[in-house]
């Protein structure tokens, strides 16, 4: 009887594994991320220079600035997610984003905005953002850590979804300043209570291991070890790496050099795309659908893009996201015709919806999950670097041509020289 009674808690527990909390979280704070990005805030970009009196070049240089303070705070924030964990992070960013929504209502003059977004919104981001949702994620998925990160990952497709109808329509009904205000308010609804009453650091500091094991059952804990412990070929041992350690190896650099290149276009078209339809003639609400067609298949091709990687040599499957991106491209490029710009963007968001599950998943099977944190939080800082320079690149060349076919054209040749350097990536060895 004692022996039954000492398998059966080990039984219940084994029904329900407390990562997917983690995941659920995750979905939530992805939700609420998304209001501070790029293809948001092309939605205000019209009204707001409008209003404020700048061109879109100038505009584009508040994604730039936000990119680069985000890269900045992410070394220190990833320090802190290794020592700390999530929970407090992503409160306190809660909190400070939220704020910072309610006062960008406020802003009065451009500079205003620009301070709010960059002092207030951007921190606050980094701290309740991607990276720590997703290294956090990691360190409790090791074997089914594809489908972990794309689950969590389609709350942030989700809002991408409908966020353009939904902003467009309180733009219309409440103004560009009472819009941000009902998004200060859902941030903080949304990040602020779950983290702190959910958020764990990992799985070891409930007695379980990656993927739902007990620890206290010595021989399970041996067998997720010896056999759960890699992802797929791909995945290391977990062994920690200093900064110095990752810094030399060819991996480090290969990795945030291959998504490096490509988000310089990605980032620029997140924040133009809107005004790239709206100025073929279109109508405001044509634009708004093309870009939830974009975050549709964000939205709905993660789950896809994680189970893959969970079998498949994941530089390949990196290829294979920044060719299915140019194609999109080109063929939104070609023709002015509503089924090519739809197709097109169709296509360009099937890739799209790769890019969180298989940048996280890189790094964490190459690296493993004890100092994911920082050396997440250093190739962050490499990859931001490269995705400031596109926001103004392309509202520049903007202002210089009147048009966005340059800025487009060589979006598409960075996003095929993004897929030649993948095929280079290899593990690292310590």
């Amino acid at each position: 009887m004692q022996a039954l009674n000492s398998v059966e808690p080990a039984a219940k527990q084994s029904r329900y594994f407390y990562g997917w909390t983690i995941v659920a979280v995750g979905f939530l704070a992805h939700i609420a991320s998304a209001f501070s990005i790029s293809s948001t805030l092309s939605v205000f970009l019209k009204p707001l220079s409008t209003d404020l009196g700048v061109s879109r070049g100038v505009f584009s240089l508040i994604r730039s600035g936000e990119v680069l303070i985000g890269s900045l705070a992410a070394p220190l924030v990833g320090t802190l997610l290794d020592r700390h964990g999530g929970k407090w992070l992503m409160a306190v960013g809660g909190v400070v984003s939220g704020m910072g929504f309610v006062l960008l209502g406020q802003a009065r003059d451009f500079w205003q905005f620009l301070l709010v977004r960059w002092l207030i919104v951007s921190p606050g981001d980094a701290l309740m953002g991607q990276m720590v949702v997703n290294v956090t994620i990691s360190r409790w998925f090791v074997r089914m850590r594809g489908r972990a990160l794309a689950l969590a990952g389609m709350g942030h497709g989700l809002a991408k979804v409908g966020m353009p109808l939904f902003a467009a329509s309180l733009i219309l009904s409440l103004g560009w300043r009472g819009t941000w205000v009902v998004f200060g308010l859902l941030t903080l609804a949304l990040v602020v209570g779950p983290s702190l009453l959910f958020m764990r650091r990992r799985p070891e500091d409930m007695g379980l291991l990656p993927d739902g094991a007990a620890d206290s059952a010595g021989e399970s804990a041996r067998t997720v070890k010896k056999e759960g412990g890699r992802a797929h070929k791909n995945a290391q041992p977990d062994v920690e790496w200093s900064r110095r350690e990752a810094l030399r190896t060819p991996a480090f650099w290969l990795i945030v050099t291959t998504f490096g290149v490509a988000h310089v276009g990605v980032s620029g078209l997140n924040l133009h795309v809107f005004s790239f339809v709206s100025d073929q003639g279109y109508p405001a609400m044509v634009a708004a659908l093309v870009m939830s067609t974009i975050a549709f298949m964000q939205f709905s091709t993660p789950i896809v893009w994680g189970l893959l990687a969970e079998r498949m040599e994941i530089g390949r499957l990196i290829m294979a996201k920044f060719l299915i991106q140019a194609a999109g491209i080109l063929w939104a490029l070609s023709d002015p015709g509503l089924v090519s710009l739809y197709g097109g963007f169709f296509l360009y968001g099937i890739g799209m919806g790769a890019t969180s599950i298989l940048a996280e998943m890189i790094w964490a099977n190459y690296f493993g999950r004890i100092s994911l944190g920082k050396i997440r939080g250093m190739g962050s800082l490499v990859t931001h670097a490269f995705s400031a320079g596109g926001p103004p690149f392309f509202g520049f060349l903007f202002d210089l041509t009147q048009s966005y076919q340059l800025s487009f054209s060589i979006f598409i040749g960075l996003l095929f020289a993004s897929a030649v350097i993948s095929f280079f990536l290899r593990p690292p060895r310590k």
